[in-house]
């Protein structure tokens, strides 16, 4: 059972939500309803609360005791928060961060999954500026449910209008209980750079920020699986998963990777792992005394190419994803590392670009997998995060791993 939050917005729509609500009570989850002021036009407050027995949220600013951080208790609490209907001026509020009301502000507080449903006029929802706004939520990880073609409350027919309650119902249920091949498999994802002590106060370290790997650890856990993330020093906050290890050195990755790793079903090696670190760190801040430095730098332990052996030696474990991180050649490098390390896929990407790699929110990848390569176009690393999955759920489809119940 979850506790779902209902954001119901200003619409003729406004109506099917109250089956929306009743649906997913049948299913056995709590739900609590948040009203915008235009919400209560079309339906009044206490048929929501008849139904779903809780005290509906119609007003960000209600007096009483902690009434004004309510929207963040809410947010720490909730499964799932579902906007049915969804207006276009809703959507344009998420997508720019505007939270001036409490379902608005709810949804900048929560890190629980949000699946919308938007229903509006249909050249509201054909307009580029909508257009842009869903595009920026899916980005996201916002999960929507498509509006239907018909009659529209206007007069017009085309498409716009809410889908059926069972539809948001039946969309809802496949985010709380994934049936896809990696529900319940054992994920683990190393993401983020590695910073290679110099000194006490120096280190070595790249660009990552870890939004790849992060992104797919996110998604993972939205599929249902069970995600451990290793996560070196990043400049982001990690996603919400069962289990986050953190690391700082490649030494420290390779320990906490290889010790996880037996137990997984699948390794994604997303992590910037440094290929070298200094063979003897000072103890003492190197003084800047002379003109020229000489490091002496010795090779870190390869990670995945362990892993790899391993599973080569052994004839069996987990399923594995690497990345590879290239200037020039991308491809080309890409397969020939899929092949030394033997891995089932490597995702290959250039870091000489300005809009893809490190340390930006989108990305271009070259997929390398047992069938051939598939290049994949600029896209967020939300949605490349969910190219990758894909094409992981297929291979464990045709090579189921070993159970480690």
């Amino acid at each position: 059972m979850a506790l779902i939050a209902l954001g119901v917005t200003g619409g003729i729509g406004a109506y099917k939500a109250v089956e929306v609500a009743r649906g997913l009570q049948k299913r056995g989850h709590e739900v609590v309803a948040i009203m915008t002021a235009s919400a209560t036009r079309f339906v009044g407050p206490l048929t929501f609360e008849a139904i779903t027995r809780r005290r509906v949220i119609t007003d960000q600013f209600e007096p009483g005791a902690n009434a004004d951080i309510e929207h963040i208790a809410l947010a720490s609490s909730i499964n799932l928060l579902i906007v049915a209907p969804a207006t276009a001026n809703l959507i344009g509020k998420f997508a720019n961060g505007l939270a001036d009301d409490f379902l608005s502000t709810l949804y900048t507080a929560t890190r629980a999954p949000v699946l919308v449903a938007p229903a509006m006029n249909t050249q509201m929802f054909a307009h580029e500026a909508v257009r842009r706004n869903l595009e920026t939520l899916a980005a996201r990880g916002v999960r929507f449910v498509e509006p239907g073609e018909g009659y529209l409350a206007c007069g017009w027919i085309g498409k716009g209008r809410l889908a059926e309650p069972d539809e948001i119902v039946a969309a809802a249920e496949s985010i709380l209980h994934p049936a896809g091949p990696l529900r319940g498999k054992r994920v683990l994802v190393a993401a983020g750079p590695t910073f290679e002590d110099l000194d006490p106060v120096r280190y070595l370290g790249n660009r990552s920020s870890g939004r790849m790997g992060f992104a797919i650890a996110e998604e993972a856990e939205r599929r249902g699986a069970d995600v451990t993330l290793v996560a070196g020093p990043t400049s982001v906050e990690p996603p919400a998963v069962r289990s986050v290890l953190r690391v700082r050195g490649a030494a420290d990755m390779h320990r906490a990777v290889l010790e996880h790793a037996s137990a997984a079903d699948v390794v994604v090696m997303a992590a910037a792992v440094a290929d070298y670190a200094p063979a003897e760190p000072a103890r003492q801040k190197i003084s800047k005394d002379v003109e020229t430095l000489t490091l002496v730098l010795k090779r870190t332990p390869d990670i995945l190419g362990n892993l790899g052996r391993q599973r080569l030696a052994s004839g069996k474990g987990p399923l594995l994803v690497g990345f590879a991180a290239e200037t020039e050649q991308v491809v080309e490098r890409a397969r020939a590392k899929r092949e030394e390390k033997h891995v089932d896929l490597i995702v290959a990407n250039d870091v000489s670009r300005s809009d893809a790699g490190f340390d930006v929110d989108t990305n271009v990848v070259t997929i390398v997998g047992p069938e051939g390569s598939e290049s994949l176009p600029l896209q967020s690393k939300s949605r490349v995060a969910g190219e990758i999955l894909d094409r992981v759920e297929r291979l464990l489809l045709k090579q189921p791993v070993v159970s480690h119940s």
